[in-house]
Formats: structure tokens, C-alpha cells, sequence
């Protein structure tokens, strides 16, 4: 299982006349998936990808894929969120479009943990779901199929409890077919593409489920033949990043509410002129 480095920042710069607020401290863990194919593996390089298939001339470039995304939703997007959706949608097209990719649920469930996550508190909740379909649609797949396989995954979760999550092999069920279908890729009778967002969607079942012990972790990686230590790893960069949005949301709300308290002041003398004026005919 290769390692991903991140480089991925969330840098946020709200300006105004007066203020200036930087979040360029703020740095998100979610990896840049920059890479190419060489001797030895992945290695780091720019946004690159080389393959060694005919096919290559069909694959879209990362810049056709940000462009196609910027005109499915043309509105503009607050810095805050479009900095961390511009990262994240060149990392998903290099995952989307590696040779061994293959849509699963699992997958699905991960991204929309992220995106719910990263999107919550976004001023306008059509706004919110018209970019999360233009973001899916840019990438050539569907998002209501990630809507939908999300929530029937979450609704399976929170009846299950930390035996029945992880003997999934013994029982037969839509979401239990979907599991062994990933156990036999992961286990090498198919094409399996593991990544970070696999990995977060694995910790969403186990957090609806209640199965929050490391050793669960531990069996449901065993059953899926997923390596743990990469999915520890992915896991802990998750929480952090969490914790930097949080931390991100706050500074931003402080910035809005001190620039919405300046404007109040700024507009009192002229209701008061306007009032004068009015009563002096």
C-alpha cells in the first residue's frame, strides 16, 4: 500500500478595507494525491498521469475536470469552502481515474462524510446541493447514486452492533453483497483501489453502528482485507482535519459578525440624517 504525503492546505484570506483575516495556519490533512506511475511505484511529481494503456487519450486532464466542475455551477463560492473543494477535486480525479478504480458505496459514503462535513453551515442549502452535484458530475459519475448508496449504508450501520458489523460473510442482505464484493476485490479476485475517503467511510459505519473500539476496526479490516495500519493512518489525518475546520468556521463567523456589528454602527448617523431629514420635510 503506497504512502500519500499531504500537501494539501486550506489557506482562507477574507480582506476588507479594514481587516485582513489569514488562515493560512490552518492545514488540512487530506493528501495531495500528486503522483505518477515509475519504477518503484508511486512517486511525488505534479499533476501528472502516465499509463501505460491505449486509453490514455480518454482520460480527462485535472484542468478539464476543475473547468467542467467551475461551468456546472457558475455562482461563486465563499474562499473558505472553494479553496478546500478546488484540493479536493484534483485529488478525486487522480483516484477517479486510476487504472484500478472501481465505484464502490463505501467509497461513496466516505466522500459525502467529507463533503457534509466541510460543507456544514454553508449559507444556502440549495446552493450547498447544487455543488455537490455539479463537483460529482464533473468527475463522470452519478451523485445521486453517491446520495443514495450514502444514506442506505447509514441507515444498515445504525442497526448493527460491533458483532453484526464486522460478520457481514454470514449474512445475506443488499449492503452485506456490497461488503463481500469489496472483500473479494480487496482480496485480490478483482480490481481494488483503496483511498482516504474508504477509509473515512468505513469509520462512518462504525460510528453510526457504535463500534467505536479499535479492535472492531481491527476485525472489519480483516473481513474486507484492507490494510489496518493505512487505515489508522488515514483515520487519525481525518480527525484532525475536523478539528482545523472547526477551528477555520469559527474565525470566519467571529470575521462576519465583527464586520456585520461595523456596518450597524456606520449605518446609525445616516438613519439618523435620513430621519431629520424626513421630519424637517
Amino acid at each position: 500500500m503506497a504512502t500519500f504525503t499531504s500537501s494539501f492546505s486550506l489557506s482562507t484570506h477574507i480582506q476588507s478595507s479594514r481587516t485582513k483575516l489569514t488562515l493560512s495556519s490552518i492545514r488540512s490533512p487530506l493528501p495531495n494525491f500528486s503522483c505518477y506511475y515509475g519504477r518503484g511505484g508511486l512517486r511525488p511529481s505534479k499533476f501528472v498521469i502516465r499509463c501505460s494503456t491505449s486509453s490514455v487519450t480518454d482520460i480527462p486532464t485535472v484542468s478539464e475536470t476543475k473547468l467542467n466542475f467551475l461551468k456546472a455551477y457558475k455562482r461563486p463560492i465563499p474562499s473558505i469552502y472553494n479553496s478546500v473543494l478546488q484540493e479536493i477535486i484534483v485529488q478525486q480525479h487522480l483516484m477517479r481515474y486510476k487504472r484500478s478504480y472501481r465505484y464502490d458505496p463505501v467509497f461513496a459514503l466516505g466522500f459525502v462524510t467529507v463533503y457534509d462535513q466541510l460543507m456544514e453551515g454553508y449559507p444556502n442549502d440549495e446552493d450547498r446541493n447544487a455543488i455537490f452535484q455539479a463537483y460529482i458530475k464533473s468527475l463522470n459519475e452519478d451523485p445521486d447514486q453517491y446520495r443514495v448508496d450514502a444514506q442506505k449504508l447509514e441507515e444498515w450501520a445504525r442497526d448493527q452492533n460491533s458483532t453484526s458489523l464486522v460478520d457481514f460473510s454470514s449474512r445475506d442482505g443488499e449492503v452485506e453483497r456490497i461488503l463481500k464484493n469489496i472483500a473479494e476485490r480487496a482480496g485480490g479476485k478483482g480490481e481494488f483501489s483503496y483511498s482516504r475517503f474508504f477509509a473515512i467511510g468505513l469509520f462512518r459505519l462504525l460510528e453510526l453502528a457504535n463500534a467505536m473500539e479499535p479492535s472492531i476496526l481491527e476485525k472489519l479490516c480483516a473481513a474486507l482485507n484492507v490494510n489496518k495500519r493505512s487505515v489508522d493512518g488515514d483515520l487519525d489525518l481525518y480527525r484532525n482535519l475536523l478539528s482545523k475546520l472547526v477551528q477555520a468556521k469559527e474565525l470566519l463567523k467571529e470575521y462576519v459578525d465583527r464586520e456585520k456589528k461595523k456596518r450597524e454602527e456606520r449605518s446609525e448617523p445616516q438613519k439618523a440624517n435620513e430621519a431629520i431629514t424626513k421630519c424637517l420635510g
